[in-house]
C-alpha cells in the first residue's frame, strides 16, 4: 500500500476558534501549523495536533502577514491555507494569490465577506435580496431614500453578525451617521429592512456541488437579539417541509453563483412579510454561537471535521463524500449571563446533548428524533433562561480586540 502524501496546512486565527478542525487535520496525517495573534496565544489549543504554534501581534495587516507567511514557506511546502475565523478569509484569499494556491482568492472571497459584494452577485444571479444602495455616490443613494420606504439598515461591508449594524428611520439620520463615518463611510452600505423570520443552512461544498446542507429557524432575528437582548435560539427544521426546501434550492443556487469550489458555509435567509425567500449574507467557515454542535447533534456531522478532510483529500487528490444525514432534530439555546458561571445544574432532561462552558454565557443544546419534544424543551428552556440567567449588554460596532 502507497504512503499517504504529506500535506501541510497553514490555519488562519485571528480569535479563539476552530480547534476541531486542527485536530481533524492533524488525525488525517496533515502537518498542522497555526498562525494566531500574540495576545490569544494561551487559549485552549490542541497543542499536541498543532505542529507549530507562530505569533504575530496582527494577522491582517499587509504586507508584513505576506512577508511572514512567504518566509515561512521556506522550509514548509504550505499547499493549504484555511481561516478558522471570518476576519481572515480575505487574509488567507491574498496568501493563497501571492503564493499561488488553490481555493478562494480576493475577488471570490469578497462574496463571503463583503456584504455589498455578495448581494450585487446574488442579484445579478436572479436570487431575491432586500433592496440596497452603495453609499459612494450621494445621488444614487438620495435617489434610493426617496424609492424606497424607511426603516432601512446601514450596515458595515465586512464585520461578522450583527456588529455595527444600525437601524435608521429617515434620511436625516442616515447623512448624521455618514458625516460620523467620515473616511469610513464607503465601507458601509444602506439596505431596507425587512422583518420576518429568519433562517439559517450550513453546508459542505466539494467540487463546486452542495453534499450536505441542513436548514435551521432562529426563534428571534440574531440582529434583535445582538441590539435588545434576549435568549438566542435556534433549531433543525424538517427536512422535508415545504420551507426546507425553498431554502435548500435558494442555497445551492447561491453557492454555485459565488463559485465556492469547497468547504463549508454558512448562509441566512429570511422569509419577508410578502411570504418569499430573501437572501441575507453567507460565510465560507462554520457558523458560530455552537453551530458546529447543533449541526452535530441533529446530523451526526461535524463541520469543522469534514471540512479538514475535505482539504486534505484535495490537496491529496483523493475523493471525497459527506457524511450521510442521522436525521435527528437539535436546537441550541445561548444567554449572556448575569453569572460568571452560571448553574446549570437543574437543567437534567435526558435530551440535552451538550453545556456550553463560558464565562458570563448559559447555554445548552437539546437533541431529539422527536421535533415536537425539540420545540417543546427550547420553549420552556428560554423561559427559564430569561429568570434564571439573563443579562443584557450593549451590541459591539466591532469585536473585542
Amino acid at each position: 500500500m502507497s504512503e499517504k502524501k504529506q500535506v501541510c496546512i497553514l490555519c488562519l486565527a485571528s480569535y479563539f476558534k476552530g480547534t476541531t478542525f486542527l485536530s481533524a487535520a492533524k488525525r488525517q496525517g496533515a502537518n498542522v501549523l497555526l498562525l494566531t495573534r500574540e495576545k490569544i496565544k494561551d487559549e485552549a489549543w490542541p497543542r499536541q495536533d498543532v505542529d507549530e504554534l507562530l505569533l504575530m501581534p496582527d494577522l491582517s495587516k499587509r504586507p508584513d502577514i505576506i512577508y511572514a507567511v512567504s518566509y515561512l514557506n521556506r522550509a514548509n511546502d504550505i499547499m493549504q491555507i484555511v481561516p478558522l475565523d471570518d476576519y481572515d478569509v480575505e487574509t488567507a484569499a491574498a496568501l493563497r494569490e501571492h503564493l499561488r494556491l488553490p481555493g478562494l482568492g480576493e475577488t471570490f472571497a469578497r462574496f463571503f465577506r463583503d456584504k455589498l459584494a455578495m448581494r450585487m452577485q446574488a442579484k445579478a444571479n436572479g436570487i431575491l435580496v432586500p433592496e440596497f444602495t452603495p453609499v459612494f455616490n450621494y445621488d444614487r443613494l438620495r435617489a434610493f431614500m426617496e424609492r424606497v420606504p424607511p426603516p432601512w439598515v446601514l450596515k458595515p461591508r465586512s464585520e461578522a453578525g450583527a456588529m455595527g449594524i444600525k437601524r435608521v428611520y429617515s434620511a436625516e439620520e442616515v447623512w448624521r451617521w455618514l458625516d460620523k463615518l467620515g473616511d469610513e463611510q464607503s465601507f458601509f452600505h444602506l439596505e431596507q429592512f425587512v422583518p420576518g423570520e429568519v433562517y439559517h443552512v450550513d453546508s459542505i461544498i466539494w467540487d463546486g456541488q452542495v453534499q450536505f446542507a441542513l436548514p435551521h429557524k432562529y426563534t428571534q432575528p440574531p440582529m434583535s437579539v445582538a441590539h435588545e437582548g434576549g435568549v438566542f435560539v435556534t433549531r433543525t427544521l424538517a427536512r422535508d417541509s415545504q420551507e426546507s426546501l425553498a431554502l435548500l434550492a435558494m442555497n445551492e443556487r447561491l453557492l454555485c453563483a459565488f463559485q465556492l469550489p469547497r468547504g463549508v458555509s454558512h448562509t441566512e435567509f429570511i422569509r419577508g412579510e410578502d411570504g418569499r425567500f430573501y437572501f441575507l449574507e453567507t460565510a465560507a467557515r462554520v457558523g458560530g454561537a455552537n453551530i458546529e454542535q447543533l449541526v452535530e447533534a441533529a446530523a451526526g456531522i461535524n463541520l469543522w471535521a469534514e471540512w479538514a478532510k475535505l482539504e486534505i483529500a484535495f490537496a491529496r487528490a483523493e475523493s471525497y463524500s459527506a457524511p450521510q444525514d442521522s436525521g435527528q432534530f437539535a436546537g441550541v439555546l445561548i444567554c449572556l449571563a448575569r453569572q460568571e458561571h452560571p448553574d446549570l445544574s437543574a437543567y437534567s432532561d435526558p435530551e440535552i446533548v451538550y453545556r456550553v462552558d463560558k464565562k458570563h454565557h448559559a447555554g445548552l443544546i437539546v437533541a431529539s428524533a422527536d421535533s415536537a419534544r425539540v420545540e417543546e424543551l427550547i420553549e420552556t428552556f428560554s423561559r427559564r433562561f430569561a429568570a434564571d440567567f439573563l443579562a443584557v449588554a450593549p451590541p459591539l460596532d466591532k469585536p473585542p480586540s
